[in-house]
């Protein structure tokens, strides 16, 4: 961002922030459902010029952080089976699994490779006709079609050595469940814009619905979580709980139905287990059974241990918005990005890890921790 555009988008903000300030609806607590709209939360300092009212929270949308131990300890093992080579992004590697991470089996001489897209674990598939390639396939509906164009492609391309773990999950199922278990008080939701690009707006309807609470779908500018923020807040305020898209430029009202057919074509919906949530009904996709010969869980036999956490570590609390990633024993001393004990540490979508990097009041705390 030049400084023109900084300074205009300043100029822009300070009347958004004054409306905010202004709106009279009492303790409020708004929710976010996606790791991008997290990390621009506290990267634009949108937390500090909210007023001492309104009180902004972070819900399960880092699909690395929801990803489950057990999940995580399944793909460890995937890539100590002879003959194959795990794939799977960057952020995934450092994630601690109940013995081990991907990052330390892989210095160990494991072979785990880093891809950028799907794409990339397709060519190394065909690059290398004498390995197994295995795309260890984590993330929400935004990630989705892009994997389950990648099982379409490997079937037209007759690669037979490629398969995936699939463990993505379904956000609406996510948010509901939280909703469910009434740990905290939500009185509006900002909706995420890359996951509804896909399902579309009106997916979220059920929330004003079904559960009183507003929802405004939010791009991820600055500006736009302000916009945000200002709509949800005069809903509140005017005691009323509806749908807004004000990211009508990207998410349409239906989504993307071509992508979404595509997913629904190659998907089936299965229950899913959350980190901090545990097992959530219709929250998962599994490779459907006309698609089986990818589905790298039938394709090898493993052995998985049961799972465990480390003790310290408070990540699903922080996933359901019942503890914030400061108020936890070990954030910024035995838990940062370069030693981390939980995701939350590890992603950069992750609560913990955009707190740590963007957020001055706890980098404040973790130094006067560091000094007593």
């Amino acid at each position: 961002m030049n400084l023109l555009t900084a300074f205009r988008d300043s100029t822009r903000a300070a009347p958004l922030i004054e409306r905010i300030r202004r709106r009279d609806t009492g303790p409020v607590s708004l929710m976010e459902f996606c790791g991008g709209h997290t990390v621009a939360i506290f990267r634009g300092g949108i937390r500090t010029v909210m007023p001492e009212h309104v009180r902004m929270l972070s819900g399960p949308g880092c699909p690395v952080c929801v990803t489950s131990n057990a999940d995580l300890d399944r793909a460890i093992a995937l890539a100590k089976t002879p003959n194959v080579v795990l794939t799977t992004y960057g952020d995934m590697l450092k994630v601690p699994g109940s013995r081990e991470s991907l990052a330390q089996i892989k210095a160990l001489g494991t072979p785990v490779e880093i891809v950028y897209s799907t794409i990339d674990a397709l060519r190394l598939a065909q690059n290398y006709p004498d390995k197994q390639i295995v795309f260890f396939a984590i993330g929400f509906e935004t990630t989705a079609p892009a994997a389950a164009a990648a099982v379409i492609q490997a079937r037209n391309w007759g690669l037979r050595n490629f398969s995936m773990c699939s463990v993505m999950k379904l956000t609406i199922p996510g948010a509901q469940a939280l909703l469910r278990m009434g740990e905290v008080k939500v009185n509006g939701i900002l909706g995420p814009g890359h996951v509804s690009s896909i399902i579309g707006a009106e997916a979220w309807r059920f929330l004003p619905e079904e559960h009183g609470v507003p929802v405004v779908i939010s791009g991820f500018e600055t500006l736009d979580i302000l916009a945000a923020i200002d709509a949800l807040l005069a809903m509140i305020e005017g005691g009323k709980a509806d749908l807004i898209n004000e990211y009508r430029r990207i998410v349409k009202p239906e989504g993307n139905r071509k992508a979404w057919n595509t997913v629904r074509n190659v998907f089936d919906v299965v229950s899913s287990s959350w980190r901090g949530f545990g097992e959530i009904p219709a929250s998962g996709l599994r490779l459907r059974r006309e698609w089986e010969e990818f589905d790298a869980d039938k394709r090898f036999e493993i052995t998985v241990y049961p799972s465990d956490e480390h003790p310290a570590c408070r990540c699903g609390e922080v996933l359901r918005g019942v503890l914030e990633a400061p108020d936890c024993t070990v954030f910024g001393t035995a838990c940062t990005p370069e030693h981390p004990l939980g995701p939350c540490m590890v992603s950069s979508e992750g609560s913990c890890a955009a707190y740590y990097h963007f957020h001055q009041s706890a980098r404040l705390r973790i130094n006067n921790s560091k000094r007593s």
